[in-house]
């Protein structure tokens, strides 16, 4: 199976990191990995039965599914780091099989079904239905502005049950934040190739392994490098220059500012208690397997 969250800035930051965007950071960490159920656990492979084409063929679905009908440039654009070819592969003929109403209805039982399997023991129950209650309210009024799937989520129906509803936060959130994320790679001029470049030299993931699982080329990959190097972000070893790890955590910041609505609408005993108990829930996922909580996850790397 490939795993495949997106990936998302939440890199620590240097020795210079305000508090606000530590705060910021650490929660959407945690709130992520709560989200990644939807990638991670068995029950999603269960879009085979229904036509798709393998993971990541309904993954292309269910993760568009918010917008509609999407067609594949607009995915693209939305997704922002795939090689359009990639996504081509998938989209619009994804919506043949399956439309997108019914595909997110098919993705939230199998998530339910996933998160009930999960907690069944019922130790987790107050701790859910906390944590449920703190997200919703961290993703109230947040600005949707030119952040096309935190938009399209928060148009959705709220899910009934406490465990759904805090997942859809989370799923709300991070894509709020990949949302925010994309805006300021734009704004610094970062392609979605080249922030892949930027993420390999921050020592996540490897060339081989973000080519195989965005779908980019050799060459591509070669000539982006190029244009990195010619900025003077990157050096010929492939790591940081100097000026390359300021102009990251530049970019960092900046996606922390434009990402901090839930943390301000918790404020700071808010915020706090949803990380702790966040911390609880994703830390018994990790240790049972269900998800890998680090992108990209140890299974996929290649050398």
């Amino acid at each position: 199976m490939i795993y495949e969250p997106d990936p998302m800035s939440v890199i620590e930051g240097g020795p210079n990191e305000s508090e606000p965007s530590r705060q910021t950071r650490r929660l959407a960490r945690v709130t992520e990995v709560f989200h990644t159920v939807n990638y991670y656990t068995d029950e999603i492979n269960r879009f085979t039965d229904d036509g798709f084409r393998g993971w990541w063929h309904a993954y292309m679905a269910y993760r568009a599914a918010p917008l509609g009908s999407a067609d594949a440039p607009l995915v693209t654009s939305v997704f922002y780091n795939f090689a359009p070819r990639m996504i081509e592969r998938a989209v619009p003929g994804v919506w043949e099989i399956m439309a997108p109403g019914a595909v997110l209805a098919r993705r939230d039982g199998l998530v339910r079904t996933a998160l009930d399997r999960i907690y069944a023991a019922g130790d987790h129950d107050d701790a859910i239905a906390e944590a449920a209650e703190l997200a919703t309210a961290a993703v109230q009024g947040l600005d949707i502005a030119a952040r096309p799937l935190a938009a399209a989520l928060t148009g959705l129906a709220w899910p009934e049950t406490p465990a759904m509803r805090l997942w859809h936060a989370c799923t709300i959130m991070r894509e709020h934040r990949g949302d925010s994320h994309n805006i300021a790679l734009a704004a610094a001029e970062v392609g979605g190739l080249e922030s892949h470049l930027l993420m390999a030299a921050a020592g996540h993931g490897n060339q081989p392994t973000i080519k195989g699982i965005r779908g980019w080329t050799e060459d591509e990959w070669a000539e982006a490098m190029a244009r990195m190097q010619a900025r003077g972000l990157i050096g010929s070893d492939g790591a940081y220059t100097a000026e390359g790890d300021r102009f990251r955590a530049d970019i960092e910041s900046h996606t922390d500012r434009l990402s901090a609505g839930p943390r301000e609408n918790l404020g700071p005993d808010g915020s706090d208690r949803l990380f702790a108990l966040m911390v609880d829930l994703t830390d018994f996922l990790k240790q049972n397997g269900e998800v890998a909580g680090v992108w990209p996850p140890p299974a996929t790397l290649r050398s």
